[in-house]
């Protein structure tokens, strides 16, 4: 029988297998009863594994058990489309709250488990079918961590209000399950009571929480250092909890080896240049490296080589991150490698050890200096006193065989006349190695032969393989990787080296050319270059990104005219991303040569040239980016309108803005524009919700009606940074989520008016995507300009419209402080609309503050008396009633309010109003003027009190 979680495997497998109509075309899987009872199945498997991420993870990939913890919301009841960051875990049944911590620990998890390195795989016999399915998880598994990466600041956030529930939560068993898939009307409640489930405490649930919160901050403190106090503050709490609770429970176990390496790291990382923190070697070190005081750093371990308190792994890491900054350009850390490798090696052979290759490397070319220093490590490093005699041996062997290796006798003599070695070896093994050294017959020194040509590298047998495989994957140095490749080259040639790392990957468009190349040292170093240059791209180091693909274009050149184009194409879009980058992102235009550049590609008609998709977008968003506005509509050629999708919404979107804001009658593009998004949005009939309205929250319906997916589109978009066009797609999917039939509240946009009204086929738009694509966009669009006013205001519309109402009115506020200098000038009536004010009036009653509702119906054109006079009745408020009195300008208003407070007797209330009244500025036989001038003044005032409040 296959294991328990193999059969969720198997029964999801099962359930998601895409069904074939009869005229051969390819659906979704049908939401019917049987893959219902299969999904519920995997679920039941999974409960009676009691849900142990631990067990689950090692077992199922990404994709899997992403599917399987998507189940578990749905079924959980989860709302669908909803951010979990948006939801009061405290307010939720324990099983759905359990459900949304489950999820959001697997996402952090996942990420930080990508982060690791993966060691390689050795490929068998190819089998296309199997290759074809391994590629296919793969991307698959990249597309939901993209998406899980994207989400992670919301998932830190949900784990961190979990640690504020302080209560027991229950996790669905195989008993809960079967109830949930009864008929609604047989459960009697049950699911949803405090007691259905497996219960989970309070303080398991913080201890695993809080590991895997520090384990996601120590991971994101590689770019960010102050993360690393979060980091030590949550794994100091796991230990707390542990202490007291133990180390497992039935939900769960901690690595307690793991989690003492995360806490050790963590004191070193966060610890302070004080002389009494510096108590330990680790934090003298991290101190050492982050300050540059390298020759610190030497005399450290040179200590420790008495006192061997370092663990090998430890001193392996120091000297691999020193040749990493010295493979960077820093030159003075040549001669620091060199020490800290003599004191790892003096080390090693004290322990028995096996001498590193690095060493063997780095003493090619001795000289005296290095000798001198060699023989200083050594005799530092043994104290001949207290020694035992097998140390003794060990050191004595060491330049013995040092000795025997050297083609200089007069370093040979420097070392046989050292003191160390004078004691350590007898007279008369002396006087045998310094005659066997002599009559040595005279050989060729290779070291000292000039390398002037890859091909003059001697391939030595005696080098580790494995080490130059580890130089490879850490080299940035395009003549490095090269000769590395040849010295590998030349020990073997069943290896395929460019499948060394996992990391290494170039699109499937040019593997298929690169792996076609003939030669294998050709085919490998080509594979290479691009692979690290590609990833050098993807991090933004762009310096060597540009040497790498430089040197891959030189090489290519000679041999392979498409894959010359290649290149071409990748440096192209390498110096987009550098410009962007960099003068760019202060508002400096490109130059002239590089637009060319990117028209030119777009108009590129070379047969048979291998194209990534991205770079075609790229070109589009740069030149919507820098207003090219004429040539996207003018000049751009048809036949690649009509073939490329990215041209396309160019061209379209560079004409709707040429036209803003234009008449009526010449909105023809923007109709076109239009329809091509709603295509893009609509949905087949195949693809509709079933019945219980399930959707993922990782893969959202896709339609192949339009040009182009929704994902992409959206990708896309983000990829532009011109406010009016920005504003034009997005005033455009607003409209789109107004048009729906069931809208209660609109959502307002600027230029809004410009497209149509109505849709001829409303059920076939997808308006639940179009709802959560209007949410990202606008949070998009706040990240390029936080301060654009109609954006805010949109966003604050938003929250209205999903009943969020403290969170709008943060929104509204803001909205009117960034376009009125904090409130010191007047909010311009086209911001704070009559609508706006009526929703924020209707945000203040639903949140009990009454009086604020009574002052906001003063900014209506016309003052809504009736609604300010119902506030004022109520008693129940939470705001700061009569301190608010002040604000109040209309005599109206505070004549009620002193008329009710009469009536209730409330005599401190009423003298405040009466004092509010009897100000001489809001006498009625004043001048409009001077009424205005003190409206004013009390809107400023009551506006920057309001935005204390909620921002």
């Amino acid at each position: 029988d296959p294991p328990p979680v193999q059969l969720i495997v198997q029964f999801l497998e099962q359930a998601s297998k895409p069904s074939v109509n009869e005229q051969n075309q390819v659906q979704p899987p049908p939401d019917n009863k049987r893959n219902r009872i299969l999904k519920l199945l995997a679920l039941k498997v999974a409960a009676h594994l009691k849900w142990d991420l631990d067990v689950l993870e090692k077992s199922l990939s990404v994709p899997v058990l992403n599917m399987l913890l998507n189940e578990l919301l749905c079924i959980s009841k989860v709302p669908p489309g909803t951010k979990h960051v948006d939801v009061d875990l405290s307010s939720l049944p324990p099983t759905t709250a359990m459900a949304i911590l489950l999820y959001n620990r697997w996402a952090i998890r996942t990420i930080v488990q990508s982060s690791f390195p993966v060691k390689q795989v050795k490929p068998g016999p190819p089998q296309l079918n199997v290759m074809n399915h391994i590629q296919q998880e793969k991307e698959l598994t990249e597309n939901i961590l993209k998406v899980l990466k994207e989400q992670a600041a919301d998932s830190i956030l949900v784990l961190e209000g979990a640690l504020k529930l302080n209560k027991d939560l229950y996790v669905h068993t195989i008993r809960t399950l079967d109830l949930l898939a009864m008929e609604p009307g047989m459960v009697n409640g049950e699911t949803e009571s405090s007691t259905a489930g497996l219960k989970i405490s309070a303080e398991e649930i913080q201890c695993q929480v809080c590991y895997d919160l520090g384990a996601i901050y120590f991971q994101q403190g590689s770019t960010n250092a102050a993360v690393h106090e979060k980091a030590k503050e949550k794994f100091f709490k796991t230990k707390e909890l542990i202490a007291k609770n133990g180390s497992s429970s039935l939900h769960f176990t901690i690595d307690e080896e793991r989690l003492a390496g995360y806490c050790q790291a963590c004191e070193v990382l966060t610890s302070s240049d004080d002389a009494s923190q510096q108590a330990t070697p680790y934090s003298k070190i991290h101190s050492c490296m982050k300050s540059g005081k390298y020759q610190d750093l030497v005399k450290i371990f040179l200590e420790d080589n008495l006192t061997l308190s370092l663990p090998e792994q430890f001193r392996q890491s120091v000297l691999r991150e020193l040749f990493q900054k010295a493979q960077q350009g820093n030159d003075t850390l040549d001669e620091v490698c060199f020490k800290v490798c003599v004191c790892n090696t003096v080390c090693d052979v004290l322990q028995g050890r096996i001498i590193d290759i690095q060493f063997c490397q780095l003493f090619l070319k001795p000289s005296k200096e290095k000798i001198d220093f060699l023989l200083e490590v050594c005799s530092g490093s043994i104290n001949l006193e207290s020694a035992s005699e097998e140390l003794k041996r060990r050191m004595a062997a060491f330049l013995k065989n040092l000795c025997l290796g050297m083609e200089d006798l007069q370093f040979v003599f420097m070392i046989s006349s050292h003191e160390l070695f004078i004691k350590l070896l007898k007279d008369d093994e002396r006087k045998l190695l310094i005659d066997q050294m002599r009559k040595r017959s005279p050989r060729i020194n290779l070291c000292t032969k000039p390398v002037t040509s890859f091909y003059d590298i001697p391939a030595s047998a005696s080098v580790n393989i494995g080490q130059l495989e580890h130089q490879l994957i850490l080299s940035v140095d395009p003549w490095r990787i090269r000769q590395i490749l040849i010295e590998l080259h030349g020990m073997t040639s069943e290896r395929q080296f460019w499948t060394i790392s996992n990391k290494w990957e170039v699109p499937n468009v040019y593997g298929s050319v690169i792996l076609g190349i003939k030669d294998s040292l050709t085919r490998d170093l080509v594979y290479i270059l691009m692979a690290k240059g590609l990833h050098c791209c993807a991090i933004k180091d762009f310096v060597h990104a540009k040497q790498l693909f430089a040197a891959c274009l030189e090489l290519v050149t000679e041999f392979s005219p498409k894959l010359r184009q290649v290149m071409l194409n990748e440096m192209l879009l390498l110096d987009i991303y550098t410009h962007e980058a960099g003068p760019g992102a202060s508002g400096e235009r490109p130059p002239s040569d590089l637009i060319s550049r990117v028209r030119g590609y777009l108009e590129m008609r070379v047969p048979d040239i291998p194209l990534r998709q991205v770079i075609a977008e790229e070109c589009v968003a740069f030149l919507l980016n820098w207003c090219e506005n004429e040539y996207l509509t003018m000049q751009v050629p048809l036949p690649l309108v009509q073939t490329n999708p990215y041209v396309k919404l160019g061209q379209l979107l560079a004409a709707t803005c040429k036209e803003l804001p234009g008449p009526k009658e010449s909105r023809r593009t923007a109709k076109d524009l239009w329809e091509v998004v709603v295509q893009i949005c609509s949905v087949s009939n195949q693809h509709k919700r079933g019945n219980d309205g399930r959707v993922s929250l990782i893969k959202h319906r896709e339609s192949t009606l339009g040009i182009m997916y929704r994902s992409e589109l959206l990708s896309f978009i983000k990829k532009l940074r011109e406010p009016l066009v920005l504003t034009t797609i997005l005033s455009l999917f607003v409209k789109l989520h107004n048009v729906r039939e069931d809208i209660v509240n609109d959502i307002a946009a600027e230029h809004i008016s410009i497209w149509p009204s109505s849709i001829p086929n409303l059920q076939s738009v997808d308006f639940e995507a179009v709802a959560i694509t209007v949410k990202e966009l606008v949070s998009y669009a706040l990240t390029i300009n936080a301060n654009n006013h109609f954006w805010l205001i949109i966003q604050a519309d938003i929250y209205f419209a999903t009943n969020q109402y403290s969170a709008a009115l943060h929104y509204y506020l803001q909205a009117g402080a960034v376009c009125s200098d904090f409130f010191n000038k007047m909010v311009p009536p086209d911001v704070y609309t009559d609508q706006v004010i009526k929703r924020m009036i209707k945000c203040c009653s639903l949140l009990n503050c009454h009086t604020q509702v009574a002052i906001l119906c003063q900014f209506l054109r016309e003052v809504d008396y009736k609604t300010a006079f119902k506030a004022l009745q109520e008693q129940n408020s939470h705001d700061a009633m009569d301190s608010y009195y002040e604000y109040i300008w209309d005599v109206t208003i505070l004549e009620y309010l002193t008329y009710l407070h009469h009536k209730r007797g409330e005599t401190d209330k009423r003298q405040i109003a009466i004092k509010a009244i009897g100000q001489t500025e809001l006498n009625a036989s004043n001048p409009e003027e001077v009424l205005q001038l003190a409206a004013q003044r009390r809107k400023k005032k009551f506006l920057q009190a309001m935005a204390k409040l909620y921002f």
